[in-house]
């Protein structure tokens, strides 16, 4: 592996386990043994390192969220984009447990970050059109993007939810499980617009796949 490439995966890796305020370019040269210089020699400061690494998590949720070209949408596929959005959210989890602090600190940064809102609240505006053309929901055009807007809102602020509301104990860690709490949460959201023809299975996706978790 490149050394640019192990400065990331450290730094990513420590800001996950520690938070990003926590984490100093120091810390992390520290934590790869090599001089504050080498690793200054690849990323100016700590911002940097930040804005490549949003840069590798928004390549991924724009390559989870692409509708397949040449076929209609499944429920296989909705929970799939579940599935991904999460992962991407849990491994990148320190972007959204601090979000607003990081974008206060860069603003190339939140410039970046409302781009690539904008592109996913369309990209997730046709997986609700694919699923509508595909007849397991039936929703308006204004509904749809008030939904898609809406699962936005979810993905985006279940890690801050977690830390602010469930866990009283300092000691105790938000882990991957909780986390994809926030799936029943989605499919809760879209219950309303499931077709007659869809809604028992998609229902019974979301209790018995990803059921709700006793810590709600």
């Amino acid at each position: 592996m490149k050394t640019r490439d192990r400065i990331l995966a450290a730094a990513l890796d420590l800001f996950n386990q520690q938070g990003e305020r926590n984490v100093t370019t120091n810390h992390i040269a520290a934590h790869l043994e090599m001089s504050p210089g080498n690793l200054y020699y690849h990323f100016k400061n700590k911002q940097e390192i930040i804005y490549e690494l949003f840069l590798s998590y928004e390549s991924t949720v724009d390559n989870n969220l692409n509708v397949p070209a040449g076929r209609q949408l499944t429920i296989a596929d909705k929970l799939n984009y579940l599935q991904k959005v999460f992962q991407g959210l849990w491994e990148y989890r320190f972007i959204h447990r601090d979000m607003e602090h990081l974008l206060v600190a860069d603003q190339r940064l939140h410039a970046r970050y409302r781009t690539f809102f904008r592109r996913c609240q369309k990209k997730t505006e046709a997986i609700y059109q694919g699923l509508h053309d595909s007849n397991i929901i039936n929703i308006e055009q204004g509904e749809l993007e008030g939904l898609a807007l809406n699962t936005w809102i979810v993905v985006t602020s279940w890690f801050s939810f977690l830390q602010c509301n469930l866990l009283s104990d300092s000691e105790q860690s938000i882990t991957l499980d909780m986390l994809k709490g926030g799936i029943y949460q989605i499919f809760q959201l879209e219950r309303p617009y499931l077709t007659d023809q869809y809604r028992e299975e998609v229902q019974a996706m979301q209790e018995a796949f990803i059921p709700k978790p006793d810590w709600l």
